[in-house]
């Protein structure tokens, strides 16, 4: 995990081509100039951290952690996405942990919360797994394309056990 660099643009342009991915961005990412304005769009608003691996020709982004949204209550909102070849393998899970305990150590936030929708059970094992707890259903939360979803709320807390 480490801050988005300039020049990890195609990194984002390709991870912003999986279906599943496209609405995770606030604005379509199909160009390089685009993915740039995505990297340069978390100054300021948060802080989000590309998730690398080690592949076969070095360092490999893989993915997204992000708190943002923080409020004066020391509650920040944790976004995350893992690009489909690199799914299943805990990378999310594990970096999503990761994201918690800077945001607690470092921060100083004292909640953390995400959501996901309830027809995503993936997105509800990262969160479990890093250590965030369901705490129920907002109905109708999200709209996408004329269908609406119910969004499952989990969130960690500063002095949650580990």
């Amino acid at each position: 995990m480490r801050k988005w660099r300039e020049d990890d643009a195609p990194a984002v342009l390709r991870a912003f081509q999986a279906p599943d991915l496209r609405s995770q961005a606030p604005f379509p990412v199909v160009t390089l100039q685009d993915a740039i304005g995505w990297i340069a769009g978390w100054t300021g608003v948060g802080h989000a951290f590309a998730v690398t691996i080690d592949g076969p020709s070095g360092e490999q982004v893989v993915g997204n952690v992000a708190v943002a949204r923080i409020d004066d209550h020391d509650t920040g909102w944790v976004s995350y996405w893992v690009v489909p070849e690199a799914r299943g393998r805990g990378i999310a899970a594990t970096a999503t942990d990761r994201l918690a305990r800077w945001a607690f150590d470092e921060r100083g936030l004292y909640r953390l919360e995400l959501g996901h929708r309830t027809n995503n059970p993936a997105s509800c094992r990262v969160a479990t797994k890093a250590g965030f707890r369901a705490e129920g259903i907002e109905r109708g939360k999200l709209c996408y394309e004329g269908v609406r979803y119910d969004v499952e709320r989990h969130a960690r807390l500063a002095d949650d056990p580990v």
